[in-house]
């Protein structure tokens, strides 16, 4: 289950978040932490791994190029299908919902004292195409809410903007996660949203419905978080 791998990190990312004292995001675990939507940095760039495949990817057997390929053909249809949805979509109020882990951040290719993690840049590309073109980006993850701090920074560190963050608190890990995510996209669709994607790499993450169009990226039967 994810939140065994992220209790463990947890107690390790307690010492970044002091490297990390320009962070304000305190948001409850229950509700999205908005915040205003602002230009992306333009100096965060994605670099392929180099080391010597000890992280849970590199154990789990799964080459990092071989996975950024089944990326760019998992999103192939996106951006044509996002410029479609938002053409004449004004005071339609559009949303786009992702996981976190190995679809917004390549968490399993990096150890996990390495803090930021970088976004995997497929998706992060699609995300400020999308942004652009007014539609709200929503992050609904299976992290505990002891990181969502770190996860929030980490997101915007990455070059993501956010919306909205969704985590898991206590009474959350009782629920299978497909049932947590699924509710949560739910509640941002009684905000008034129309979900026009949703994007994970688990089919836990994906689905339950409450989004017009999914795409699914690799996660090799369950290897990738």
């Amino acid at each position: 289950m994810r939140v065994r791998r992220w209790t463990t990190r947890a107690a390790v990312s307690a010492a970044a978040l002091a490297l990390t004292t320009s962070m304000t995001a305190t948001a409850s675990a229950h509700t999205v932490s908005a915040a205003p939507r602002t230009a992306a940095p333009a100096s965060v760039t994605t670099h392929a791994p180099q080391r010597s495949d000890l992280t849970a990817a590199g154990l789990a057997g799964i080459d990092y190029a071989t996975w950024q390929r089944d990326v760019t053909a998992a999103l192939a249809t996106a951006r044509p299908y996002i410029e479609q949805r938002t053409a004449g979509a004004s005071g339609q109020r559009l949303a786009m919902v992702l996981d976190v882990d190995n679809t917004s951040l390549e968490t399993d290719f990096h150890y996990f004292w390495e803090y930021p993690t970088p976004a995997v840049r497929q998706v992060r590309d699609l995300v400020r195409y999308a942004d652009s073109r007014g539609v709200d980006i929503f992050f609904v993850t299976a992290r505990p809410d002891i990181i969502e701090a770190l996860t929030s920074y980490n997101l915007r560190k990455a070059g993501y903007p956010v919306d909205g963050l969704y985590v898991r608190s206590l009474p959350d890990l009782f629920d299978e996660v497909s049932a947590y995510k699924t509710g949560k996209r739910a509640e941002i669709e009684a905000k008034g949203y129309t979900i026009i994607a949703n994007v994970g790499n688990r089919p836990s993450d994906l689905v339950g419905g409450h989004a017009e169009r999914t795409f699914k990226l690799p996660d090799y039967d369950g290897k990738l978080s």
